[in-house]
């Protein structure tokens, strides 16, 4: 039996179309089997059997709770994506601290956000968003960042985390004129960070993170690591799979060299 792979512009005629075609008892049957969350897999989307499963994210993700802002609001939140508000920028775009309340959704608990916007002349795209949500959207640990919810308006592409006050290990390590920091707390951070890939690997459906690194490694108010930026994560080996075969993705120097070399993945070549 051949599969059709779904092309850019049918994604974008589906995320733009949240209301479903089919029952909502019926689409929960999808992700529910009996009685058990079980995860959509960022491949399924590669399947036309899938389609169903996407129309409606917030159906397809049952408990995940994920808010479809509109640009509209998110502009509101961010000040117009103020120059302010703006925290940093990495591989897939600008990042802008803002506030969500009552006022910008109704129902919405007030807190500060992290607006994440993908950068059309960038380097990453829409298949990394779309990563973002099928991952953080379904995956709840307390060492992974929260998702809270995402925007798809014609090109634009943005995702809502909740907010990190100190901002990423990297940031914390290499501060100008500011003291070392304690040997518990990095051992706090490194022990939060471990067990943030033990439930990606510990998985019914293992998770290969393939970006870990200081810089996607946020910190909270009390030094909680979180791993963040799933956009080159990919869904690991299942039943007697022994590894995945990828392209080659990641940050040089801190992918295993044996990954480098062969394009076979393991969870154990994370920790190499």
């Amino acid at each position: 039996m051949t599969t059709k792979k779904i092309t850019w512009k049918s994604m974008i005629l589906i995320l733009n179309c949240y209301k479903s075609k089919y029952p909502l008892e019926e689409s929960k049957k999808q992700v529910l089997k009996q009685g058990s969350f079980q995860r959509l897999c960022l491949s399924d989307i590669s399947n036309s059997s899938s389609t169903q499963a996407i129309e409606d994210i917030s159906v397809s993700f049952a408990g995940s709770k994920l808010h479809a802002f509109t640009l509209e609001e998110l502009k509101e939140a961010t000040h117009g994506f103020s120059w302010s508000n703006m925290l940093g920028e990495g591989g897939f775009g600008p990042v802008y601290k803002g506030f969500v309340d009552d006022k910008v959704r109704q129902g919405l608990k007030a807190q500060t956000v992290a607006v994440k916007c993908l950068d059309l002349d960038g380097l990453q795209g829409h298949r990394e968003w779309l990563a973002e949500i099928i991952f953080l959207g379904q995956l709840r640990h307390h060492h992974l960042v929260k998702l809270i919810g995402y925007c798809c308006e014609d090109e634009h592409r943005l995702l809502v985390y909740e907010y990190m006050p100190r901002g990423s290990l990297e940031s914390q390590l290499f501060r100008r004129y500011a003291a070392a920091m304690p040997w518990s707390t990095r051992m706090k951070i490194a022990l939060g960070a471990a067990k943030g890939l033990a439930f990606l690997h510990e998985a019914d459906k293992p998770v290969i993170y393939r970006d870990f690194k200081a810089s996607n490694i946020l910190l909270d108010s009390d030094y909680t690591a979180k791993l963040s930026d799933f956009g080159l994560a990919k869904d690991g080996p299942e039943g007697e799979e022994t590894h995945v075969t990828t392209r080659v993705m990641g940050t040089h120097g801190y992918a295993a060299p044996e990954y480098i070399m062969t394009g076979f993945y393991t969870i154990y070549k994370l920790l190499t």
